[in-house]
């Protein structure tokens, strides 16, 4: 165990993320339209994305910084009934795009947190969505697999360490949730 090593390596990541803000922020931008619009957000993840995920939806339907509506916002890997069922029914690939289909509607949006990009289950999903004409946002890892072809926008962390980026991918939500109180929702 080596924990200054391990904080030493996030400094590493962040330096290497200072890159990516524009895109970011285009992300947070394209994302704060549509719930102004008011369309709503569907988000899922695999794992400690599967918790990224639902951070993300909690804090639209609750509250991030400020005081102001709810916002709608579902994480399709919350559902422990769902997610069996689908499981059971059909297959572990199609535990999100069957919640995608059932749920999403144009110019909605999907959020998928992955570090891999390579989980069927979310490249389903996006396929669905794009089906749909949903915009579709990546908060990837790696290579960004080949979710990255298929998000509108994606967010690839420049690492290969899953926590290194899991790490990074909370700043992501939070600047999200920034764009959007900020150019999406008045003040209650």
């Amino acid at each position: 165990m080596n924990l200054a090593h391990d904080l030493s390596a996030l400094e590493e990541t962040v330096k290497r993320c200072r890159s990516l803000v524009p895109a970011v922020e285009a992300a947070g931008r394209a994302l704060a339209e549509r719930v102004k619009a008011g369309s709503k957000v569907l988000t899922c993840g695999n794992g400690g994305s599967a918790a990224d995920a639902m951070h993300l939806a909690e804090e639209m339907t609750g509250r991030y910084r400020t005081n102001r509506k709810a916002l709608p916002a579902l994480c399709l890997a919350a559902d422990g009934s769902a997610l069996t069922c689908i499981a059971n029914d059909w297959s572990y690939e199609d535990v999100f795009s069957r919640q995608v289909e059932a749920f999403g509607q144009k110019g909605d949006v999907l959020i998928v947190f992955s570090t891999s990009g390579k989980s069927p289950n979310i490249l389903k999903a996006l396929q669905v969505a794009k089906s749909r004409n949903m915009l579709r946002l990546g908060a990837l890892g790696k290579d960004g697999g080949p979710a990255k072809e298929l998000c509108d926008h994606s967010i690839v962390v420049p690492s290969d360490d899953t926590s290194r980026i899991q790490e990074i991918h909370g700043w992501l939500i939070h600047s999200w949730l920034e764009c959007v109180e900020a150019l999406a929702v008045a003040k209650s």
